[in-house]
């Protein structure tokens, strides 16, 4: 069975791989943002996307976390 789990795992990685190449190699356009008054240089459409995917993807975590701590604190000292 771990067998299996491993072989799923490593299917699903190649498949995001192939998407996050596919959709690298379809957004080349030269871009430049603008937020809150900073702006960024040119670069491809597809870099400030996987940037803003792969940040989400550590602040995600990081967040769900610091509440889940937060919450199991508040479990132990009865306020919930």
């Amino acid at each position: 069975m771990r067998g299996v789990k491993r072989v799923a795992v490593v299917l699903a990685v190649l498949i995001v791989a192939l998407v996050v190449v596919a959709f690298v190699l379809e957004n080349q356009r030269n871009v430049s943002l603008s937020f809150l008054g900073f702006a960024t240089g040119q670069a491809p459409a597809s870099v400030f996307i996987v940037g803003a995917f792969i940040v989400g993807m550590l602040i995600g975590p990081l967040l769900g976390a610091l509440f889940r701590n937060r919450r199991r604190k508040a479990v132990a000292a009865g306020r919930i």
